[in-house]
């Protein structure tokens, strides 16, 4: 059983998102998860890199982002840390469509 606790963040895309805003963190003893929500690829980028300078251990990126979006992410934390995805093929929340689709 791990003894420190995991601090790491959850990534969502929605439309007019603000990452300095749209985001909270849930606590457990073992893990300290923050999500955050961005309006596209590149804000999710540009926050990734920050989380990794923060200290989060572990990225997961909600099922809005594609293979495309996933790699950008990946690159972005230069593997530094995993970087996980929930995955939708088409995204209810984005119209149906995958973030590859809109913002790539």
């Amino acid at each position: 059983m791990m003894s420190d606790v995991l601090k790491a963040a959850f990534i969502f895309v929605a439309p007019e998102a603000d990452p300095k805003t749209h985001r909270q963190w849930v606590e457990t003893p073992k893990v300290k998860l923050l999500a955050v929500a961005v309006k596209n690829y590149d804000q999710a980028a540009e926050t990734a890199k920050q989380l990794l300078a923060e200290g989060i251990g572990a990225i997961e990126l909600c099922g809005g982002f594609g293979n495309k979006g996933t790699a950008i992410i990946t690159e972005a934390v230069e593997g530094k840390i995993p970087v996980g995805v929930v995955r939708f093929d088409i995204h209810p929340g984005l119209g149906n469509a995958s973030g590859d689709g809109l913002f790539i």
